[in-house]
């Protein structure tokens, strides 16, 4: 009977690691703006007589559906005017540049509202400020995007020539180095795993501040770090919050080496209201509440390099 129910547990962790790997590996094959490209159309709507499904009460149906719509738009409205209000006396300078790159984090995966995520965000914050008067953010988020992949997208000429550029750089990454050594080795996954990968992801960090600092030895540079989302899903591995923390005290570490260079926690914010926070769809991106909660840790921490 034992025998069985480990190899339950196993195909349980398979099927499981599987999911998780699909959510965070896949990769777009072009940078995201915040804005939306006028190439792109909304997608077919399906004709409102397809739509119909025959019930003795269509109208409670209707009325259910347009209350959901409106605690959406609430929400959304929230979301937004949250932060543009927690930066409401902001005098932004002027002319000023900000270039954000690094994995889905910064290209906003599961935000809804479809508008970049705590970039996004930013964004809208800024240029909702009476105070602004020209800004330009650039967002070069890639789903997928590991440490390795991210040094290999800073040699390409426009995004190169972008961060030298830049005014203030805002970084994301390493989820996707922590979610390879899981796909590596999900059937006996353990803590071991983890840190015999730690150098590597280390020198790798070295590596994106040392090229950062080579194209703009002037911009501020900011790191975001990470949250941990596994534990629901690993309950096999109680070590899982400690690899967390490893990754960002290395974060954390190399950023203190860089003088233009400073490391934003945001496990903190997660931490306990996952529910809340993450995107249904997957459960590891942020939601739009998400991302607001890292657009205003992120403003607490750049307001002095932006401000007139």
């Amino acid at each position: 009977m034992k025998k069985w129910r480990w190899m339950a547990a196993v195909a349980l962790s398979f099927l499981i690691a599987f999911f998780i790997v699909a959510a965070f590996i896949y990769t777009p094959e072009e940078e995201l703006s915040t804005e939306p490209k006028e190439s792109e159309q909304p997608a077919e709507t399906i004709p409102a007589q397809e739509q119909q499904i025959d019930t003795d009460e269509p109208e409670e149906d209707e009325q259910e559906s347009e209350e959901k719509e409106g605690k959406l738009s609430e929400g959304l409205r929230e979301v937004f005017t949250s932060v543009i209000e927690s930066a409401r006396d902001v005098f932004i300078k002027d002319d000023l540049n900000i270039v954000a790159i690094g994995d889905s984090l910064t290209q906003g995966v599961g935000d809804s509202t479809e508008n970049g995520g705590y970039i996004g965000i930013l964004e809208k914050t800024f240029n909702a400020n009476p105070n602004t008067e020209t800004l330009n953010i650039t967002n070069y988020g890639k789903r997928g995007n590991r440490t390795d992949q991210m040094l290999e997208r800073m040699e390409d000429e426009k995004i190169a020539e972008s961060l030298q550029e830049a005014d203030l750089i805002l970084i994301t990454i390493g989820a996707n180095d922590v979610m390879k050594v899981v796909k590596n080795n999900f059937t006996s996954l353990n803590y071991q795993d983890f840190v015999e990968e730690q150098e590597g992801y280390e020198n790798r960090m070295r590596n994106i501040f040392s090229r950062v600092q080579e194209l703009n030895p002037d911009a501020p540079v900011y790191l975001v770090g990470l949250y941990n989302p596994f534990n629901q899903y690993f309950t096999n591995i109680p070590e899982l919050g400690k690899i967390m923390g490893d990754w960002n005290d290395i974060s954390r570490r190399v950023t203190d080496d860089y003088e233009q260079a400073t490391f934003i926690p945001i496990r903190d914010l997660f931490e306990g209201n996952e529910e809340e926070l993450l995107w249904e769809e997957d459960l590891f991106h942020p939601n739009e509440r998400g991302y607001k909660k890292m657009a205003e840790r992120v403003l607490q921490y750049i307001r002095e390099d932006i401000e007139q």
